[in-house]
Order: C-alpha cells, then sequence, then structure tokens
C-alpha cells in the first residue's frame, strides 16, 4: 500500500500506486507510443479523458506518463522524480484534461508526439492490472496489448494484401496471435496491425519494406523487455 508521502511504492520488479490502471498500464501506454514514434519524443501533448481526466495529478498519471516517454520501465524508481528528470533533460510537454467523453474508456490517454519531422497519434486505454489497448494509431482501429510481438503495417489497399503478409510471416515459423485490418475507405489506405507470438528477423522486415505497395512498417517487440 502506498504511504501519505508518495503514490508509490516498489515491491519486487512491480510498480503499485494508488491504481495500477494510472501508474503502470499508463507506463506501458507511453512505451508502446514512442515505439511507434520510432524513439523519445521531442516533445509531447498528452490529453487525459474522463477517470484519468479528473485523477492524473493526485494518483501520479502525470509521472507515469513522462516517465514511460522517457522509456523508464514500470519498476524504475525514477518515475517519482520524472517531471524534474523531464525539465532537466529539456522534455517539453503540455496536459490537457477532457472530463466527459462517451466515445472513450473511462481510462484513456491520447498522445500527440513529435521527433525530428516525425509526428504520431496514438491513443491507448488502462484496463486494469497494468494490461493496456492501444486502440489508435493515426487515426486507424490498431487495438493491441503491446504484451506481443507486434507489425504495423500502413499499405495500399490492394487486392491479396493480407494473404500475402500472413504468407511471409509464415516463413518465419511464428504464430500470428490476432490480426486486423481497418481503412478509411474504400480503396483508401490500409493499416493491418498483426499480434505474433514471438519475433520475425530484420532481413523479412526489410523485405516487406521494399515492396512498393507498403507504405511504412512499425515492428515492436514486447514493450516489457
Amino acid at each position: 500500500m502506498a504511504n501519505k508521502s508518495s503514490v508509490f511504492d516498489m515491491i519486487g520488479p512491480v510498480m503499485i500506486g494508488p491504481s495500477s490502471s494510472h501508474t503502470a498500464g499508463v507506463v506501458r501506454i507511453a512505451r508502446a507510443a514512442i515505439r511507434v514514434l520510432g524513439g523519445k519524443p521531442d516533445s509531447a501533448l498528452i490529453t487525459f479523458y474522463n477517470s484519468f481526466a479528473r485523477t492524473y495529478e493526485g494518483h501520479g498519471s502525470d509521472r507515469a506518463i513522462i516517465g514511460g516517454l522517457m522509456d523508464f520501465k514500470t519498476d524504475d524508481p525514477r518515475i517519482k522524480d520524472a517531471l524534474s528528470i523531464a525539465e532537466e533533460v529539456g522534455f517539453e510537454y503540455k496536459f490537457k484534461s477532457i472530463g466527459n467523453s462517451s466515445i472513450h474508456h473511462p481510462n484513456t490517454i491520447k498522445l500527440n508526439l513529435v521527433k525530428g519531422d516525425r509526428s504520431v497519434e496514438v491513443v491507448g486505454e488502462s484496463l486494469g492490472g497494468g494490461i493496456i489497448n492501444i486502440s489508435e494509431v493515426d487515426g486507424f482501429v490498431a487495438n493491441f496489448s503491446a504484451k506481443d510481438h507486434t507489425l504495423i503495417i500502413k499499405a495500399e489497399d490492394v487486392s491479396g494484401a493480407i494473404a500475402f503478409i500472413s504468407s511471409v510471416i509464415a516463413q518465419e515459423k511464428t504464430n500470428i496471435a490476432t490480426m486486423s485490418v481497418s481503412r478509411k475507405g474504400k480503396h483508401d489506405r490500409a493499416c493491418h496491425v498483426i499480434e505474433m507470438d514471438s519475433g520475425i528477423k530484420g532481413i523479412t522486415i526489410e523485405y516487406l519494406k521494399s515492396l512498393p505497395w507498403i507504405k511504412e512498417l512499425i515492428y515492436i517487440p514486447d514493450i516489457d523487455l
């Protein structure tokens, strides 16, 4: 149980606070988001929704999200000082809160991240017990947990794309746990999100990237590694 002097206590390898939804889950959302971005961001706009909007300061979600964006793991003792560390390293961020959004899960965070000339928008939900769901990436439905090896492929909406990508992954002898595809319109760009039980080789990733109809590929290993 957390004492009155700190929202964080450390027991073994697990970080706990008033709620793992507000601490461990938040850190994991941030760590997933920076892997979508491709590194730690130069700046961030962080929007807390619903329950998070009302409690993020008192429950330490502000420190948890900033710590995660600096790639601190859930058991990193620096998280309790994340805001001052961010100031020291010149990490620019802004918090925003929206307290009553019926379309969002009670514990939702939207991250607008910038690194150099690259920017991404990631929406994550903290489901309790440190479990998360990344519900959106750049406006596409995503719905992945970040506990498995994950491929995010943005591609032209071409016939046979799903079967082809699946066949390439099958050559790696890895099992596809989940696969979803969303698109913003018919024949518009599609986003494939594939969760796998194990990783795939760099040469396979480079091969997929080389295909002219694949416009972007992001590979996210287990974020807790």
